[in-house]
C-alpha cells in the first residue's frame, strides 16, 4: 500500500507516446501529484524513430531501474500497440522475483504481465492509468486511490454474469487475446492448467476473434483452464458484430468450460484493473 510521497515509475514498453500527447502525459502527471504521488518517467516515453522510444535493451533497462531503485514502490506502463514482447528475453526475472513492486500495463503489455508471472510467478495488473484522466477520470481516481494508498478493493471490484456454467475459482491469467498469443509456444507463456482465462480485445471483427479463438483451441487451452472470463471486445461492441464474442466462444470452447462476462475489464476509459496470477473466485 502506498502512501502521500511515495513514487512511482512510469515506462513505455510498447509504442511510444506520440508527441502531441505531451500534454495529457503532463496532465497524468499532474493528477498523480494532486494525489500525493511522484511520478517518475522513463527517458524513453515519446516516439523517436518510426513507433519506438528507444531500442530494446533501452527501454529494457530503464524498466529494470526502476526495479532497482528502492524509492520506486510500484511501476505503470502507460503505452500500448505492437512491440512489447520483444523486451522478454532480456528482462531479469530474478531481480524481478525478488522484488514486492508490481508493473502495471493493459493491451500490449499483456505479454509483460503474463511473462513476469511465468517466469516469476509474482503478480501484476492489468490496468491502464491514463485512465486517470479520461472521461470517467473521478470515479477512476476514487477507485485508485482507495485501492493503492487506502489499501480497499475498489479498483478490482468487477460485475460479472454467467454464459455458462455458475462458478468458476483459479488463478486468473491472460489479457488482450492478440497479443496474448504472442507467448504461445514459447517459455513465456503461463501454464494455463486450472487457470482462469481472461479474454478482451481492443481492435478486431469476427474473422479476426474466430482465428485466435481457434488457435487457443489448437494449444489445447479449453482442456486445460478452469473457466473463461470475457471483458469488452471494443471494436466488435461497437459495431454489433454477429455472431457476437459470446457466441464464438461458446461454440469454439464448448459447452464444458464455465463462462462469464464483464464490462468492467477491457480498453474502456471506465474500465477497472484485474491482478494476473492472483486466485479468483467467481460465483
Amino acid at each position: 500500500m502506498m502512501q502521500i510521497g511515495d513514487k512511482i515509475g512510469i515506462v513505455c514498453c510498447s509504442n511510444g507516446q506520440k508527441l502531441s500527447d505531451m500534454e495529457k502525459i503532463k496532465a497524468l502527471e499532474a493528477t498523480l501529484l494532486q494525489m500525493g504521488l511522484d511520478a517518475a518517467f522513463s527517458d524513453y516515453i515519446y516516439e523517436k524513430e518510426a513507433i519506438f522510444s528507444g531500442t530494446v535493451k533501452e527501454r529494457v533497462q530503464a524498466l529494470l531501474q526502476f526495479y532497482r531503485d528502492d524509492s520506486i514502490q510500484e511501476i505503470f506502463d502507460i503505452s500500448g500497440g505492437d512491440i512489447a514482447n520483444g523486451i522478454l528475453p532480456y528482462l531479469d526475472y530474478d531481480l524481478i522475483s525478488d522484488s514486492p513492486k508490481r508493473f502495471w500495463g493493459y493491451s500490449d503489455l499483456t505479454t509483460v504481465l503474463n511473462a513476469i508471472y511465468a517466469k516469476t510467478g509474482r503478480e501484476s495488473v492489468l490496468y491502464q492509468i491514463r485512465n486517470l484522466i479520461y472521461d470517467h477520470r473521478e470515479e477512476q481516481i476514487a477507485h485508485f486511490r482507495n485501492t493503492v494508498m487506502h489499501g480497499r478493493n475498489d479498483l478490482f471490484q468487477i460485475r460479472y454474469r454467467f454464459l455458462q456454467k455458475k462458478e468458476m475459482h483459479g488463478i486468473v491469467v491472460g489479457g488482450n487475446i492478440r497479443c496474448f498469443l504472442k507467448l504461445a509456444g514459447t517459455e513465456y507463456m503461463p501454464d494455463l492448467k486450472e487457470k482462469i482465462l481472461l479474454l478482451e480485445s481492443y481492435t478486431g471483427r469476427v474473422a479476426q476473434m474466430e482465428t485466435y479463438l481457434r488457435q487457443l483451441q489448437q494449444l489445447g487451452t479449453f482442456e486445460q483452464i478452469a473457466g473463461i472470463l470475457l471483458g469488452t471486445f471494443t471494436q466488435m461492441d461497437t459495431e454489433q458484430c454477429t455472431p457476437d464474442v459470446a457466441t464464438l466462444v461458446r461454440e469454439i470452447a464448448g459447452q464444458h468450460i464455465p463462462i462469464a462476462v464483464t464490462n468492467d475489464i477491457g480498453h474502456g476509459t471506465n474500465a477497472k484493473g484485474i491482478v494476473i496470477g492472483r486466485e479468483l473466485n467467481l460465483g
